[in-house]
């Protein structure tokens, strides 16, 4: 039993923490522009995935993604981590095929019995996924950090993009708001293990069945909502798409008791970032600030934010269903105007 206190040995703020959205755009500018036909999908879209035709019918999904400890149990984090870097698959609506292992550990402060734990959590995930785990690569690190590179494949007409969103689509979400808070709460002590586990266990849950869904209800459009948050993972598929949104605040499905955590303090620097970044969102009069916290809320392992046409919402809410995603909730529409624009109000 893991009776060492890894989010303990984490520098972030209790979430999947990156670089916020503007350090990433400067990161970006670096990254060279690439104009081979056969890659469908780069980084010039902030899309959740390369992905590179092989064939006119098939083409392979490439991602990478890791990060340090946001719960105690070894096993859970790695779990964890695969399921997240599994869901950047998913979002560009592929199969995962093979996984690589990527580990920084302190050797001489974490016992490699602790990492094995780590790694069994990520295969027990990966085989559920049907993904097989090849090896992968270690090295010496203060800070431990643990994740996957990714291969999967998908049908070059069938996949999935952020770019795909049209006017007029409604916006669904699969799975609740509010790791980032509630991993956040764990670590300042502002919360208890047991009041972690649903969390734990959404995080831990594979967008596969969302994926099924979306391909067999015809969404055009998807990226999954991890660090940068609700409001930058819309933005982002709205940029690429060309067009803005209004979100539902009150219908942003949210774990229990994230909104009391909120008011006490439970708040990752990661947030705080993705919310500085869309200083251009309008806000109706009703919005809380609780609630421009929790749209702009760090998550790990989040849900698949689909557009979806209005005619399509009711078939794909029921396709969800049936794959048993933890939501289906309508949050928002698709509108035309200014690219990236996000305007959000309340129904009360």
């Amino acid at each position: 039993m893991n009776t060492i206190r890894l989010t303990s040995l984490s520098h972030g703020a209790g979430c999947a923490c990156k670089l916020g959205p503007a350090e990433l755009a400067q990161v970006l500018r670096h990254v060279p522009q690439v104009t081979d036909g056969a890659l469908l999908v780069d980084a010039s879209t902030r899309d959740d995935a390369a992905v590179y035709r092989l064939s006119p019918d098939r083409a392979l999904v490439a991602t990478v993604d890791f990060f340090t400890p946001i719960v105690d149990d070894a096993g859970d984090w790695g779990a964890i981590a695969a399921a997240n870097a599994l869901s950047d698959v998913y979002a560009m609506g592929g199969t995962p095929l093979l996984a690589l292992n990527i580990t920084a550990w302190p050797r001489d402060t974490l016992p490699l019995e602790l990492l094995g734990e780590v790694l069994a959590g990520a295969a027990s995930v990966c085989r559920e996924a049907g993904c097989l785990v090849a090896g992968g690569h270690t090295v010496d690190d203060p800070e431990p950090k643990f994740g996957m590179a990714v291969i999967g494949d998908v049908h070059p007409d069938r996949m999935l993009t952020n770019a795909g969103a049209r006017a007029g689509d409604l916006l669904v979400l699969t799975k609740p708001i509010g790791t980032g808070v509630l991993t956040t709460a764990f670590k300042r002590d502002l919360c208890s293990a047991h009041a972690l586990v649903p969390a734990v266990a959404s995080m831990r849950m594979l967008n596969a069945g969302a994926a099924r869904a979306a391909v067999r209800a015809g969404v055009q459009a998807a990226t999954d909502v991890t660090g940068f948050g609700l409001l930058g993972h819309l933005h982002n598929m709205l940029v690429a798409s060309g067009i803005r949104a209004e979100l539902d605040a009150d219908a942003v499905p949210l774990f229990p008791g994230v909104r009391d955590l909120v008011a006490r303090g439970a708040i990752a620097g990661g947030t705080r970032r993705n919310l500085e970044a869309r200083g251009d969102t309008v806000w109706g009069g009703d919005v809380s600030d609780t609630d421009r916290i929790l749209c702009a809320d760090a998550q790990t392992s989040g849900g698949l934010l689909l557009a979806v046409a209005e005619d399509d919402a009711g078939a794909l809410q029921r396709e969800l269903a049936l794959e048993g995603t933890l939501e289906q909730a309508i949050i928002g529409r698709c509108l035309t105007g200014t690219a990236g624009g996000i305007r959000v109000v309340t129904s009360r």
